[in-house]
């Protein structure tokens, strides 16, 4: 059974859209997924802890016949291998990779919350987000992506920073 599964990505050390490629690259190479969209990237002011440099974010929708659970380890192993540390909550960080959302499920674990438990706050998340799927509602609700996105429109400290260009499924952004 293949699932659907969105995920939020963002960087902000060192060249940030290589570490994304890379994720994006490493995920795509893992024959149990496959990404199917890809937003824009989107430059955006660190949240919680804010004295760092500035993030780039994107959303990704993708298939895949892992587990939520299964998922969680791989992208933990691509965050590793891109060596992402843990020293600061919501510190810098090379990559980072959370499943936003995974089929229409409520998941609740001590490794795992499905739906993310503060997407719908973060407009570097949502934004993107709403890019890739306008017409997305979140499990159990009858909350719309519409309805969360005209509330963080305006939102100040997300701005596009390159543009999804229209080649292949995923690839190449445009200045």
């Amino acid at each position: 059974m293949m699932n659907s599964v969105y995920l939020s990505l963002g960087s902000n050390l060192g060249n940030r859209e290589e570490y994304i490629q890379k994720a994006i690259d490493a995920l795509n190479d893992h024959p149990a997924i496959k990404v199917e969209t890809i937003s824009s990237l989107y430059e955006t002011e660190p949240v919680g802890y804010t004295d760092q440099p500035p993030f780039l974010n994107l959303a990704v929708k993708l298939q895949t016949s892992l587990s939520a659970e299964d998922l969680l380890s791989i992208t933990q192993e691509i965050e590793n291998h891109l060596e992402r540390t843990r020293k600061i909550r919501w510190g810098p960080r090379t990559i980072d990779l959370d499943i936003l959302l995974y089929n229409s499920e409520r998941i609740q674990s001590e490794q795992l919350h499905i739906p993310h438990p503060r997407m719908l706050e973060r407009a570097f998340v949502m934004i993107p987000l709403f890019e890739i799927a306008p017409d997305l509602t979140f499990p159990d609700t009858d909350v719309s992506l519409d309805d969360v996105f005209r509330q963080l429109q305006n939102k100040e400290g997300v701005h596009i920073w390159k543009r999804k260009s229209g080649a292949g499924e995923y690839g190449p952004f445009e200045n």
